[in-house]
């Protein structure tokens, strides 16, 4: 009879126990379900968005190469915007608005319209330092070749350390400092870029320097 009071009793403290705590038990399974399966959810919809990404950047690309089809280049247009609305935080993105900048830069002439879609690119880089270095570069050069010094200048300057795009940025100064007619200071970049160089003396960049009265044992 003992045995017998002893499980009626454990019973009857497990029934008390979870007429207590059996909401709230139930409240934390539902609650870490939902979390789990809106994870996978989640997770699920990232890669299906990362896969139309790419089809998207694959038919960028077709349009680009196919230069026969006199639509290409609205076509190109057209798959870039729907890039940066509809996949805004996407590589592709990016590597999308690239390929529409190398059409108005090559094809349409259009310096302004580029270096807007440059800067866009360059916003939308995140932590993708080596890319956000890559676009950095490029606006610098389209602000170059627009007349935009001071504003190339700066985007160089954004770049901070850029390791082993050091030398490249500084040769790229130097081409600026050189266009505002300030030769000393072209100098000194060069020089910088001779140095920072890890591939080696560049035969333009000395040809630059030689230009401006430096040897090759300065």
């Amino acid at each position: 009879m003992a045995e017998l009071r002893t499980e009626e009793e454990q019973v009857q403290a497990i029934k008390d126990w979870w007429k207590k705590n059996g909401s709230s038990l139930l409240i934390g399974i539902g609650a870490a379900l939902a979390i789990v399966f809106g994870w996978q959810a989640w997770q699920n919809h990232q890669a299906q968005q990362r896969t139309e990404a790419a089809n998207q950047f694959a038919n960028l690309l077709n349009a680009f190469s196919d230069q026969a089809d006199e639509t290409s280049g609205e076509t190109v247009a057209f798959v870039a915007q729907t890039l940066r609305e509809d996949y805004t935080d996407s590589a592709y993105a990016v590597y999308g608005n690239l390929i529409l900048v190398r059409q108005q830069l090559m094809q349409e002439g259009n310096a302004e319209a580029a270096i807007d879609s440059l800067k866009w690119a360059l916003e939308k880089t995140g932590e993708h330092e080596a890319l956000a270095l890559v676009v950095r570069n490029r606006l610098a050069r389209a602000q170059f070749s627009s007349g935009q010094y001071e504003d190339a200048l700066a985007t160089i300057d954004g770049a901070g350390n850029a390791d082993a795009f050091d030398a490249m940025y500084s040769e790229l100064r130097g081409d600026i400092l050189l266009a505002q007619g300030d030769r000393e200071g072209a100098r000194e970049a060069y020089l910088a870029a001779r140095e920072q160089s890890q591939q080696g003396r560049s035969g333009i960049l000395e040809l630059k320097l030689a230009d401006l009265g430096v040897g090759e044992d300065a």
